[in-house]
């Protein structure tokens, strides 16, 4: 990713969708969306906020690859 020059990293619909997804853990009513639990961290009411605010295609930096599942390294690296 190049360097950015200015302006926003994070629309403002994106930062409207985060508050209220850490409105929602605050009173909890913040549900997880595959399990259905009740979400306390704040994390991930972040992340849930953020990943609404992708659904309304707001402006929200694309994810970082995280933790994947099996991945094999490469001969050449063992």
């Amino acid at each position: 990713m190049a360097k950015r020059k200015g302006g926003r990293k994070y629309g403002r619909k994106a930062s409207q969708k985060v508050e209220w997804a850490m409105h929602e853990r605050k009173r909890g009513t913040l549900r997880s969306g595959r399990s259905g639990k009740k979400v306390t961290s704040r994390k991930q009411a972040i992340a849930i906020g953020l990943s609404e605010a992708r659904r309304a295609g707001a402006q929200v930096p694309r994810k970082r690859g995280g933790k994947g599942g099996s991945r094999k390294r490469s001969r050449a690296s063992r």
